[in-house]
């Protein structure tokens, strides 16, 4: 796995709506129950029940968005002690919920710091470029449009998880989509773990199509890894809405600059 720190490939405009979404991710977070202070692990069972109360209202669900049912019985955020112990109080759900607007504010939530960061890292490094192409607006709707064929792309193939779907990785591939095919000979710095972190700057066409084949081997179930808590196949769905949505867009795009004389991050000795 490679980790991206930087791409060489300036913007014409500041990219605000990239901007606004890692704020909004960052604010919805920290709003999150025991989210703040995940780092350090406190809160024990009253922030585990919690959280899972908070999920079950805002995050998506497979089986609501596929089937439309909401369950009878949801935890209240509140502990008590039953027959088999100290638990999460269950009780019928006191809210509505839309489990086509789940989508959108499933998008904003996070499982913690790793999983904040690490999203908002490759909108970051990414995003900027495919806003600047697109145009403020149209990436906004771009992003939504992603997150949204990436976490039905998912239900489909899970419709009986009542598991809750999180995270903008959905979103955030789609935008990973649109750059392979915008930019694909942009370069790329990043690190390369080999006994240490090895910077190393190469195409994104080797980047982010190694990244791909990566999340489309652990959809398959080709590695075990931790693919029971990741949806691989959302980021599968999210890549390729992104890549069919960016590719009208490349006649016009101006080419990224490219050093002349520079091979995978080392300059080229030139043949005499």
């Amino acid at each position: 796995m490679v980790i991206p720190v930087h791409d060489v490939n300036p913007v014409r405009s500041t990219p605000w709506v990239t901007y606004a979404l890692i704020a909004a991710n960052l604010a919805v977070f920290l709003t999150m129950p025991g989210m703040a202070d995940s780092l350090t692990g406190g809160g024990g069972l009253a922030r585990q029940c919690g959280l899972q109360a908070y999920l079950d209202h805002w995050a998506a669900v497979p089986q609501e968005l596929i089937h439309h049912q909401l369950p009878r019985l949801v935890p209240t955020g509140d502990t008590g002690v039953g027959p088999r112990g100290p638990g999460c109080v269950i009780a019928p759900p006191d809210y509505t919920k839309s489990p086509e607007l789940s989508v959108l504010t499933a998008m904003f939530l996070h499982g913690g710091w790793l999983h904040l960061l690490g999203n908002m890292l490759f909108l970051y490094i990414f995003g900027n470029n495919v806003e600047d192409r697109m145009g403020h607006l149209r990436f906004l709707l771009f992003y939504g449009v992603c997150g949204y064929a990436a976490t039905y792309g998912f239900a489909l193939l899970n419709a009986g998880s009542g598991a809750p779907l999180i995270g903008a990785s959905g979103a955030i591939a789609g935008v990973l989509g649109a750059y392979l095919v915008l930019y694909p000979r942009a370069r790329v710095w990043v690190l390369v773990p080999f006994l240490v972190f090895l910077p190393l700057r190469l195409p994104a066409w080797l980047v982010l199509g190694f990244w791909f084949v990566l999340q489309a081997f652990y959809s398959s179930g080709g590695a075990v890894s931790d693919a029971g808590t990741v949806a691989y196949v959302a980021h599968v769905a999210g890549f390729v809405a992104g890549i069919l949505i960016g590719w009208p867009l490349r006649k016009g795009t101006p080419p990224p600059p490219e050093p002349p004389g520079i091979l995978f991050g080392r300059r080229a000795r030139r043949r005499r």
